[in-house]
């Protein structure tokens, strides 16, 4: 296998063009081509400026979640340190997780956050909702969103071989013309449900949170619901 590692957005292209398969990590593949085979050419992300950046509004997608540190808004500093155990978050990568993985951890912060997702393919470059990367099987250069206010992240303990645990991801952004806007994100199984609700000046946070309820977050059952409310009130009181 030829490793590829590009130092240009438009050599990266080329290497796609050239048939190179992106690999982060490689926590997710490794297993798989050493039984089915190893690719003639891989590429890696990880000289490429625009994929190693880290910084209040940008995360770029070769960053290894060991990196990842308060030059991040909480939700994702939380959220990458709740990957996997030390071992792997020292070699996985943000994109693998966004990407690759079917638990993607990182996905509730990254829409809290109201993160773009900025993708590369062979003759373009674009930018797309963090969702939509593994769906259609985008290489992900890295994420984009606007500083929020302050933003938490919650993720219950999970029995091994278990169920997913549960992931409750908010944060609170500026709102144009005052007041504020709450988003919230909720990881139930495999599923991810998003919601963002107004916070008037001088609101409470149960009337932010009966807002809330009236979303379809008010679906979810009561022990999750209970873990909403208390990342919610949290937020809200700082």
């Amino acid at each position: 296998m030829l490793l590829r590692l590009p130092t240009s957005v438009s050599e990266a292209q080329r290497c796609l063009a050239e048939g190179a398969v992106p690999i982060g990590g490689a926590t997710l593949v490794w297993a798989g081509w050493q039984r089915d085979g190893f690719p003639e050419y891989a590429m890696s992300l990880r000289e490429l400026p625009e994929a190693t950046a880290i910084g209040r509004e940008t995360l770029g997608a070769a960053v290894v979640l060991h990196q990842i540190d308060d030059r991040v808004p909480e939700t994702l500093r939380r959220a990458a340190a709740t990957v996997g155990t030390g071992a792997v978050r020292r070699t996985a990568t943000v994109g693998g997780n966004m990407a690759g993985s079917t638990l993607r951890c990182l996905l509730p912060a990254a829409l809290v956050l109201e993160a773009r997702a900025l993708v590369l393919e062979p003759d373009d470059m674009y930018e797309t909702e963090p969702a939509e990367v593994p769906a259609k099987g985008r290489l992900l250069l890295g994420l984009r969103w606007r500083e929020p206010l302050a933003s938490r992240y919650r993720k219950l303990p999970g029995a091994a071989g278990g169920a997913p645990p549960l992931v409750v991801a908010a944060a609170l952004h500026a709102a144009d013309g005052g007041g504020s806007r709450l988003r919230v994100a909720v990881r139930v199984g495999y599923d991810v449900l998003c919601e963002s609700v107004d916070r008037a000046a001088g609101s409470t946070a149960e009337q932010v949170l009966d807002a809330l309820h009236g979303t379809t977050a008010g679906a979810l059952d009561a022990p999750a619901w209970d873990v909403v409310r208390a990342e919610v009130t949290g937020l809200l009181a700082r």
